[in-house]
This record gives C-alpha cells, structure tokens and sequence, in this order.
C-alpha cells in the first residue's frame, strides 16, 4: 500500500480532526448526499498542491476553511496531513514514510511542510512528480469530473497525458531550464550593457595610461638625472661650506690677534691725545735746557771777567765808580740812618767781592745749573724715548688697521661667496622638494648614491650642473603637463576598471557556455519529451481500444496528435492557478476519436450521457495502466451507469487495483462490493461531517 492516511483539521465541513486509514487496496467512502464525501477527494487535490481554489468549489482561500457554526466555533486554519509508504523508494527521499501537510490560514496565507520540515510548493509538487503524482489531478476524478478528460481542451488533454505517463518532471526541468536560460539571456544582455558601459571609459583610461606610461620613462630619466644633480650639488654645497669655513677660520684667529695688539681704538686714541703733550714737554725742556746753557755760558764768562779784573787796573777804576755812584744814591736818602746803612750794605758787599766771594757764588750758582742741565737733558732723553714708544704706537696702530681692513675685506668677499652659497643651497633644496612633488621621494634617497670620486666631482665644471639643471627643469615641465601627479590613481582606477571588464568578459563567456548548455539540457529534455511521449501515447491507445471494446462490446477510440495556433503558457510559476499566455506559437493537444459498434458515430459530441460516461472511464483507465499512479481517488465517476456497466466497471476497478491503491467515492452498490475497507460520512444538524467505519450493508443503507 502506498498510501497509508489522510487526516482533515478545519478543512471545510470537517471541522474537528478525523484521519482516514487506507489498508486495503481498494477503499470505499460512502454517505448520503451533502455529509461532506467529495470534501475528502478536494481534500487529496489541497494537500497535494492544488492552486485552483474553483476546483476545490471555493472563492477564495478562507472558504476551505471550517466557517462554524452555533456548537462549533469557526477555525482560524485548515489542515491536511497525507502519510504515504516509501519502504519501496517510490519518493525521492530517505524516509521509510512521506508525510505532507498544507496548512491555509485565514489570510490566505499557505504553509507546506514534509516531514516536518518547512518547504516549498515547488518542493512538494517535485517530489510527487517523481512519483507519478502529478499537478493536473488526472489521478483525482472529482464528482461531476468523470468526463472532465473529455471536455478538455486538446491542449489540457496532451498535458492530463503527460502527467500521467510522468512527463512532469521532465516538464519541470525543462521549464526550469528555460527560465534558467531565460535568466542567463537576461543576465547576458546586462554584462554585455555594462561592458558597454564601461568600454568607453576603460578606452580613456587606457589612454591616459598609455600616455603616463610614456611619460614613466621621463620620470625614471629625471629620477637619474635629478639623483646625479642632487649628489653633486649636495657635494658642492658641503665642500663649499667647508671650504668657506677653513678660510674663515684663520682670518678671525689673526683678525682677533690683531685685535689683542691694538688692544682698542680708545687707547690708540688717547695714546694719539698724548703724543701732542709729550713733543710740547719736549719742546719746553729744549728750550730750557737752551736757556740754562745760556746763562751756564754766561756766568762762565763772569767769573773769567772777575778774574781778569781783580788783576787788572780797570778793577779799581770800576770801583771808584761804584763809589761815585754811591755817593749819588746816599746823596738822595733824606736820614742818617738810611746812609749809614746804605754805605755798610755798600762795604759788605764789596768786602765780599774783593775776597773772591763772587768767584765763587758763580761756580756755585753754574754747578746748580750743570746739575739741571743733566736732569733737562734726562728728562729731554726720556721725553724723546716717550715720543719714539708713541710713534712706534701709531706705526703699529696704522699697521693694524691696514690688516685688519684687508682681513675685513676678505671676510666680507667670504660672505659674499656664503650668501651665494645659501642662494644656492636654497634653490637646491626648493628644486629637490619641486622634484620629489613630481617624482616622489626616490629623487630625495641621493646621499646612498655613489658617483666616483668626490673631490672630482667638486671640481667639476659647474656650467655641467647648469646642464643637468636646465635639463631637470625640461622634464619637470613637460612631466608636469602630463599630470603625472595622478599616475597611481589613474593605475588604480584603469587596474580595477580593466579587471571588472576582465570579470564580465569571463563572466559573459561563462554565461555563454551556461546558456549553450540549457540549449542542449532543453533539446535533450525536448527530444526525450517527445520519444516518451510518443510512445507513451502509443501505449495508451493499445490500452484505450481494449478498454473501449470491453466497455461497448466493440468499436475503435484512440487518442489523435493535434495541431493548432495557440499562445504559450507560462508554467514556471507554479503558484499560480490561472497560466499567463506570453507569446504566440503553434500549440500541440491531443484530440479523442471513437467509433461505436452498430452506430454511425463519429466525434464524442454525438455521444449519450452513458457513452460518454463510459468512455471517459476507459481512457481514465487506460491512462492509469500505462504509468500507474501510487493511488486514484474516483468521485462518483459510477454515477451514470446502469447495473450492466457497473458490473463492467468494477471489473476494470479490480484490474486497476493490482497496480494503484483505489479510493472510491460511490452510491453504486457494484463498486461498494468491490472495495476491501468502507468508511461513511454523515453529517448532524450542526453541519459537522463525522467518520464512521461501516459494513457493507451499512454501507448500502447509508448509500441510499
């Protein structure tokens, strides 16, 4: 048995839980009309997947949903619960049992579950697909629907068929493969707009590129250039510094040196106030010493003059005029006492002259003046000394101002040159830092260069470094027009857009062997569709035309491939119950062509009530032993034969049986003694339907 249970919650008229146990292979479910018996065939149709809520005689998902009533309060969801066997593997799943529950809620909202777990639709209708439990329901005849294959559209027909040869899975792949193919085109026409997107600013980054790839070479000859330059001018620099610092050196040691022998301006300059004072000292004790000279020749003379005289008679004669002229000065003094002394001061002095006293009072008197001679000419001597030392003093003093101007003359050339020099140092520096904005800091690493001998390279001519220099500035310029400042970002920028294209260039070439590989999956699947079809097809007919003849004692019916121009369904969302027409194309259906025995008939329009009934129950069973189903539920398909055609009936129900578990829904007595387990439904005054297991004769009873 494949089919084990089926348990209602809150599904329509069953409002409290009632589970249906299947352990015969032919189940019977009996009641009088209205107690809820087709609730349980539309309960099959819901739990496995069934989108069309009119199929399930609704409107709306709340309306499969127990409503209430005055003993039983409304339910918020509805559930079904179906327990299948899968010790044989039918089902795709590792699981001895195959439990599926749908449950809807009142806001329509839908949960499926298997096992337990949560999934989707899609889920469930493939894992019943496999099965050969497919979508369309031709395994479920619900009541009024026995003749639903009949009245089907050519169309609707092919695709009852293809459900139950078990094409659905096949239909399933393709369908995904389509819209997996549909999505890769899709997909395809975005890469190929991006890349297009794209295509115009990858070419201009790829010129800039290009152009900065050519200036790369500037910029490494100007890193070359630029790191010899610096060297060299850092060498001339630091030589030059050096060189101004050994010759400034010396200069301020004998600057300070002559310093220390002027000592200062202020002495020179009172040694100068001095020189006026020392020559008019001089001058002084010349003339002194002249005038002592003078009267030291003088009084020689007397004394020679006295000795002469005291030999001589002109000595007398002299003193009487002494006397004579005494006489005249006595004459005028008006006393005595004035004469008398007069003529004693005459007497003592004339006494003394006589006795050679004035001899020598005058060599007293020239010793005086010898003694000062000596000290004049002394003083003179030292005076002349003082003036020599003071003339030597200026002499040096001029001396050192000479040199001192000359070493201030070389020290200001050697400021000059140090001004220069830091001129020089600065532009050095400004044109280390211009270059290092341009090149980077590679131009800034020139110290670890090694360019030979440094003395040489000091000594160069500096016109060369002028080259280097005016060359230095050529490629500053045209480095700076070239933006090269941007290079890194425009690298970054052009690596990334050209690996993004790279990206979608694999991506579209990946999605191209994707979309040839659905093409051939689709091909394949198309191809073996239509060889399984066919001979499926072929199969069924074999079956349909014996059926047809046990049914009507004779005849011919069979299935016929039609044609027609038609509009393509969409089937890929499968949860949807209306199929959205896309495109127009020429459709394929099947088409039913019977002939009855003794009759002039041709076309199923022209068929009786029962006709139709009959055959309808022929192809539905030819259908089922082609591709048997794990299980069949008939809604009263027995409806509209007589005692005859149901015997014939459940022969075919037996048949049937050996390959599919039959759940049969019926008031014919016939089918009901065919069946191995019976289950009644009634339903009370409250509009609830309960389960009863019943015999056989409660069956019948229960039937009427």
């Amino acid at each position: 048995m494949y089919l084990k249970s089926i348990e209602l919650s809150g599904f329509k008229s069953f409002a409290k839980k009632n589970t249906f146990e299947f352990n015969s292979s032919i189940s019977a479910i009996v009641g009088p009309n209205g107690s809820g018996k087709s609730n349980v065939a539309e309960a099959f149709r819901f739990v496995l997947g069934e989108q069309s809520i009119k199929s399930m005689r609704g409107k709306r998902g709340e309306d499969l949903i127990w409503n209430g009533a005055t003993s039983e309060p409304r339910a918020n969801r509805a559930s079904v619960k179906i327990t299948l066997d899968n010790t044989k593997k039918i089902f795709d799943i590792d699981f001895p049992e195959v439990i599926i529950e749908r449950v809807v809620h009142r806001d329509g909202l839908n949960e499926y579950s298997i096992n337990g777990s949560v999934v989707r639709l899609k889920d469930v209708l493939e894992l019943l697909a496999k099965a050969h439990i497919g979508a369309s329901g031709h395994h479920i005849i619900s009541q009024g629907e026995a003749d639903k294959i009949l009245i089907a559209s050519p169309k609707d027909r092919k695709s009852i068929v293809e459900d139950a040869l078990g094409l659905r899975l096949f239909q399933y792949k393709r369908l995904e493969s389509e819209r997996k193919l549909q999505k890769t085109f899709e997909n395809i026409a975005q890469v190929e707009a991006l890349r297009k997107e794209i295509a115009p600013h990858l070419k201009f980054l790829g010129k800039q590129v290009e152009k900065l790839e050519k200036t790369e070479s500037m910029r490494e000859e100007l890193v070359t250039l630029a790191t010899e330059y610096f060297k060299r001018e850092d060498i001339y620099v630091s030589f030059s510094r050096a060189e101004l610092l050994s010759e400034r050196k010396p200069l301020n040691e004998t600057l300070e040196k002559l310093s220390k022998e002027s000592k200062n301006a202020k002495r020179v300059i009172e040694l100068e106030s001095g020189l006026s004072a020392v020559r008019k000292h001089r001058d002084d004790l010349t003339r002194e010493l002249g005038k002592l000279e003078g009267l030291i020749m003088a009084e020689e003379r007397v004394i020679e003059n006295e000795k002469r005289l005291l030999a001589s008679d002109e000595f007398k004669t002299v003193r009487l005029k002494d006397i004579e002229n005494l006489y005249e000065e006595v004459s005028l003094l008006s006393t005595v006492t004035e004469v008398i002394s007069k003529l004693g001061n005459f007497i003592k002095d004339r006494k003394h002259n006589t006795d050679s006293g004035l001899i020598k009072e005058v060599q007293t008197k020239m010793g005086g003046l010898k003694k000062s001679q000596v000290e004049l000419e002394k003083s003179l001597e030292t005076a002349r000394e003082k003036e020599q030392e003071i003339t030597d003093a200026e002499k040096a003093i001029f001396r050192i101002m000479s040199e001192e101007n000359e070493l201030i003359s070389k020290l200001n050339l050697l400021k000059v040159r140090e001004d220069k020099l830091n001129l020089e140092e600065e532009e050095f520096k400004r044109d280390l830092s211009e270059v290092g904005h341009i090149v980077g800091t590679s131009a800034l690493h020139f110290k670890g260069v090694n360019i030979g001998d440094e003395k040489l390279a000091m000594e160069e001519d500096r016109k060369k470094q002028q080259e280097r220099k005016h060359m230095i500035e050529k490629f500053k310029i045209r480095l700076e027009d070239s933006n090269i400042s941007g290079m890194e970002e425009v690298h970054k920028e052009y690596k990334d857009t050209s690996e993004r294209d790279a990206f979608l260039a694999r991506e579209l070439l990946d999605l191209d062997k994707s979309a040839e590989t659905l093409s051939e999956l689709i091909k394949e699947l198309e191809t073996r569709l239509a060889s399984e079809f066919d001979s499926g097809l072929e199969s069924i007919n074999k079956e349909f035309g014996k059926l047809f003849v046990a049914m009507f004692g004779g005849g011919e019916a069979s299935l016929v491939l039609v044609k027609q121009v038609g509009r393509r369904s969409d089937l890929g969302n499968l949860e949807r119950s209306d199929l959205e027409e896309t495109e127009e194309e020429i459709e394929e259906g099947l088409d039913i062509k019977v002939s009855l025995p003794k009759k002039k008939i041709q076309g199923l329009v022209m068929l009786s009530g029962g006709e139709r009934a009959l055959t309808s129950i022929a192809l539905i069973f030819a259908v089922s032993q082609v591709n048997p189903p794990p299980f069949i539920i008939l809604d009263e398909t027995d409806a509209a034969l007589d005692e005859s055609n149901s015997k014939k009936y459940g022969d075919l129900v037996e048949i049937l049986s050996k390959h599919s578990q039959l759940i049969l829904i019926t008031h014919n007595r016939e089918t009901m003694s065919r069946a191995g387990m019976i289950y009644g439904v009634t339903m009370g005054s409250n509009g609830i339907s309960k389960l009863l297991s019943i015999s056989f004769d409660e069956a019948v009873e229960a039937a009427k």
